[in-house]
């Protein structure tokens, strides 16, 4: 592993702090969510899109809101629904007549030309309008009318899913969904944590957050997340877990046998840029092989499916991840 420059150290120190701060601020916001919310500000951090899964209520909305405030950056959200259309989002070229009776066309934009955009319950929208933010995503500008117009910078998506309600949603297609980083699941908050949570939002006050980055110190922090060395074994690692996911004739049985695609070199580049953000945000100058393994099921879990009889047999796509996770480390290992 090559070693950091020592400029590069003194830089992760301090923003190591700054981030300790930021996830502070948040958890007046968010209680009991901790995990939650590392890995939507390692989304962040890695430049990429979150797709937080979870029932309604989990405060998955509050905690984009938080996040807008504390990291400086200017949000919107759009609530998808069956009848919302792409130029609800895009924006629209609109034709304008002049005080002289000359008529020129004018484009409007619409909400994705923001730093954060909340993509609220995305599944409830059809195919065409969920399309309309892939170039979005992916390249971070859009074509209207044939003309390019640039997306803000950073410019990040954060979609939110019910796991649950099916009626009336359209699954979202495999391009889309390699397009976020991660899918970041909300699960329900302990006893104690909800205790706290009735005690904190019911009463007269709520808790507010302040600013703690800006936008630009986001896109300084995520130059220097790409910075940051990563040793050959987990880079190794990282390799064997992806490449072991895929279905083919030198897959693991239980892949070969129960999955019916897996991830692209997308899904290796995610976890590579994951993994760096990780460890930064707890301190450390490099990653390791447990940050592989914290980070292999949110950034894989989205870009596999399983097979209908896998699936009737109640085989668990969350489980089988673990278990490749588990045997790269220990084959890295003994490589090391």
């Amino acid at each position: 592993m090559r070693i950091a420059d020592p400029a590069i150290t003194a830089q992760i120190e301090d923003l190591a702090s700054r981030l300790t701060s930021a996830r502070t601020m948040i958890a007046r916001r968010v209680i009991g969510q901790e995990k939650v919310v590392d890995l939507t500000l390692a989304v962040l951090l890695s430049g990429g899109h979150g797709l937080l899964v979870g029932a309604p209520g989990l405060a998955k909305t509050r905690l984009v809101e938080a996040l807008g405030t504390v990291l400086g950056l200017d949000s919107a959200r759009v609530q998808f629904t069956p009848d919302l259309m792409p130029a609800d989002i895009l924006g629209a070229e609109v034709l304008e007549t002049g005080n002289d009776g000359s008529r020129a066309f004018r484009f409007l934009k619409g909400p994705v030309f923001c730093q954060l955009l909340m993509a609220d319950e995305i599944n409830r929208a059809s195919p065409r309008t969920q399309s309309a933010l892939l170039q979005a995503m992916a390249e971070h500008h859009v074509t209207i009318a044939g003309a390019r117009h640039d997306l803000p910078s950073p410019f990040h998506v954060l979609a939110t899913q019910n796991p649950i309600e099916q009626e009336g949603t359209y699954p979202l297609p495999e391009a889309q969904l390699d397009r976020f980083l991660m899918q970041i699941d909300v699960d329900y908050p302990n006893r104690d944590d909800e205790r706290a949570i009735l005690l904190a939002t019911t009463g007269a006050n709520d808790a507010t957050v302040e600013q703690v980055l800006s936008a630009q110190e986001l896109i300084d922090a995520q130059k220097l997340v790409r910075a940051m060395p990563v040793g050959e074994a987990v880079v190794e690692m990282i390799l064997d877990l992806v490449r072991a996911a895929r279905p083919g004739p030198d897959a693991p049985d239980a892949v070969r046998e129960n999955v019916v695609w897996g991830p692209g070199p997308r899904a290796a580049q995610a976890l590579m840029l994951a993994v760096r953000a990780w460890a930064l945000l707890h301190g450390r100058f490099a990653p390791s092989a447990d940050d592989v393994l914290a980070l292999a099921r949110p950034v894989l879990v989205h870009r596999m499916a399983l097979g209908y009889a896998a699936r009737a047999q109640n085989i668990r796509l969350d489980a089988l991840i673990d278990d490749l996770a588990r045997t790269a480390t220990k084959t890295a290992g003994a490589a090391a």
